[in-house]
């Protein structure tokens, strides 16, 4: 029986569902010895926590950083705390500031007008992989569409994508997934060398603005933002990029795959795309420090504490959605999932997530009709503490 959540266990990712339900049922306020944190279960308490940062706090929310050690810590000095000033790790004043100029840059047109590149490149991927008759989803399919797309609109040079998509790996494993301490130093100096790399980016838009996102932040440098708060938006858009959404698009084709639904009807797509996010979501919840103490179901979360919204529980909660392991691709209320977050925090990038999966899932499914899983090839999923992302996928076709 399994007594608590296990980052480093197989099944914390890929099949929790028994755990959460129970945690959901018996103790809806539960305290994680292996997390260090009290999680929040039910979708009523997860939606009412994201909304209200005067208990809940998101500074320093995303920073894991209390299972680095000290030597480490050591290393990285000042960007220890990376993602202090990012928008989903502070609360407001600086949160709707942060916000206010980010948005600049994924207005309604600005997505739109990105769909046709994203189109375009998944449609040159398949061009080279088709006549191959079978690949690795995770490594050579889901990853380069996404991964290029992030780096056009970021501004980083085809020639660097490798060196980002590596290095923002790296990082993602430093501060979000437990490590041991030797992977950890190394991690650091991985995480280390991309820091410098975006700093000269930015150094480089300021002398040269381009028709780039780092351009238009960097421009905004001194009246609105810093230089830390422009580097550390760069890198978490990257991640997004390079790692949340090509994790998201992973899951759904394994769903849609085991649950005999490939190809996707067209006009199914969008909501099949919110049913998989809800059902099998690349994120698995955000941390939260609570402000003061808070009672909840007789359990009392006292002031300072680490707080786990439970987005994975909540997109399961039976009161929500019924029969909630069944997979519905036309579940009517599939998008109130919370993947994306709720209030303040919803992402800024969803749109542009939604619309990656949306058009992937429309090429992929015309240029790959007779897509399966190769048989007997195990599933495995990346250990994480807050992601869900496969570590490869064998297909053919």
């Amino acid at each position: 029986m399994i007594e608590d959540f296990d980052a480093g266990s197989d099944w914390h990712v890929a099949a929790p569902y028994d755990f959460l339900r129970r945690l959901r049922s018996e103790r809806p306020v539960f305290r994680s010895e292996h997390l260090g944190a009290y999680v929040l279960t039910r979708y009523a308490d997860v939606r009412a926590a994201y909304g209200d940062p005067r208990r809940f706090s998101s500074k320093g929310s995303l920073t894991i950083s209390r299972s680095l050690t000290r030597e480490t810590k050591e290393k990285l000095g000042e960007h220890g705390s990376f993602l202090s000033s990012f928008v989903a790790n502070v609360d407001p004043p600086d949160h709707t500031r942060l916000r206010r100029s980010v948005s600049r840059a994924f207005t309604p047109r600005a997505v739109a007008a990105m769909e046709d590149s994203f189109r375009r490149l998944n449609e040159d991927l398949l061009d080279r992989l088709a006549p191959r008759k079978g690949a690795d989803f995770v490594s050579e399919i889901g990853h380069e569409p996404s991964v290029k797309l992030t780096a056009r609109f970021i501004g980083v040079p085809e020639a660097d994508e490798a060196f980002v998509q590596a290095h923002v790996k790296d990082w993602f494993q430093l501060f979000l997934s437990p490590q041991p301490p030797d992977r950890q130093l190394e991690l650091a100096d991985s995480f280390l060398t991309y820091l410098d790399y975006v700093d000269r980016l930015v150094a480089a838009r300021a002398k040269d603005p381009q028709d780039d996102f780092t351009s238009l932040m960097t421009s905004l440098i001194g009246d609105e933002l810093t230089h830390r708060e422009v580097v550390e938006l760069i890198s978490t858009i990257l991640l997004g990029g390079n790692d949340t959404v090509p994790n998201q698009l992973g899951n759904t084709v394994l769903r849609l795959l085991r649950e005999c639904a490939w190809p996707v009807p067209p006009e199914l797509v969008p909501n099949a795309v919110e049913e998989c996010m809800r059902i099998d979501g690349a994120s698995l919840g955000s941390f939260r420090h609570a402000l003061s103490d808070v009672t909840l179901h007789g359990v009392t979360i006292p002031a300072g504490a680490l707080v786990l919204l439970s987005t994975d529980s909540a997109a399961h909660d039976e009161s929500v959605f019924p029969d909630p392991e069944r997979f519905l691709i036309d579940r009517p209320n599939a998008a109130e999932h919370m993947v994306f977050g709720y209030g303040i925090h919803f992402c800024v990038g969803a749109a542009l997530g939604r619309l990656q999966l949306r058009t992937a899932l429309d090429v992929l499914g015309r240029r790959l009709p007779h897509l399966r899983l190769v048989p007997g090839e195990p599933i495995a999923y990346r250990k994480s503490l807050v992601g869900r992302g496969l570590a490869a996928l064998a297909v053919e076709w």
